[in-house]
């Protein structure tokens, strides 16, 4: 079954650029990610850029309106995800407790509903 582990934190929170914690902070999310590709359950993962880069579409009874910036008001923001592959919800989740942001941040892990397109 295919789970999406999705990475929220608060910006400014993490280790910054330019500093010894955010060299250890990287190397920690690419040890992550090649142990995922090594048992064979990446599926995909990507970072995003941040929040401020965010474009909001809504549409309400036929009028579409378009906002800067994300949907949401809040503290914590969706900064990533993996995509990966488990046999079930307790390996999804064994996962989700070693990505390096589960420190500073929250993992949410869902599983997919996948539709036969």
């Amino acid at each position: 079954m295919q789970y999406m582990l999705l990475i929220y934190s608060e910006e400014g929170r993490e280790p910054q650029p330019g500093t010894e914690a955010f060299g250890k902070y990287i190397q920690a999310y690419q040890a992550f990610s090649q142990m995922c590709v090594e048992k064979g359950v990446m599926r995909a993962g990507d970072a995003l850029q941040p929040v401020s880069t965010a474009t909001t579409v809504t549409r309400e009874s036929g009028k579409v309106e378009i906002t800067d910036g994300p949907f949401a008001e809040t503290k914590e923001q969706l900064g990533g995800y993996y995509l990966l592959e488990c046999k079930d919800l307790d390996e999804a989740l064994d996962y989700a407790e070693k990505i390096p942001t589960a420190e500073h941040g929250r993992v949410e892990v869902r599983p997919l509903m996948v539709f036969d397109h």
